[in-house]
């Protein structure tokens, strides 16, 4: 073994970078090696994700269907089941803020019925499912609307 049967690790050494735009001889000159013409050719290019290359796009392409009413009320919920968790006897929004239940951005907030209603809890809410004010109140606790 001797100094010139020394070699490096595959893949210690990348190769060396191609030059592009560097004049006619060195093989990546005038274009680039980009082609000739056309979008990809030019700087700055981009396709959107969605462009289909001309093609009638598909979110064109498919009906139109529904309506979204702008007016509807969107309630955060929680579950009956969740507050057991709670050592509190009185339930506020605030309280299930805290609790990380729901997020405190001001919407209002639903109680559903599903799982078991601990006793005697107060609970104060914006809105009650049917099931879960009869389990709130069959535990011996009282259901409050805001």
């Amino acid at each position: 073994m001797d100094l010139g049967s020394l070699q490096f690790a595959d893949g210690a050494r990348k190769g060396k970078k191609k030059r592009v735009g560097r004049g006619i001889g060195s093989g990546y000159g005038s274009s680039a090696g980009r082609g000739t013409k056309g979008q990809l050719s030019r700087a700055g290019h981009k396709y959107r994700p969605w462009y289909e290359g001309g093609q009638m796009p598909i979110q064109r392409r498919l009906p139109k269907r529904g309506f979204t009413n702008i007016f509807r009320t969107e309630y955060q919920v929680v579950n009956v089941g969740d507050l057991h968790h709670l050592e509190e006897t009185e339930i506020t929004v605030d309280v299930l803020s805290q609790h990380g239940l729901v997020d405190g951005d001001g919407d209002p907030v639903k109680i559903l019925g599903d799982g078991e209603a601990p006793e005697n809890l107060t609970v104060k809410a914006h809105a009650f499912s049917k099931s879960a004010e009869d389990k709130i109140t069959a535990a011996g606790g009282s259901v409050e609307r805001l």
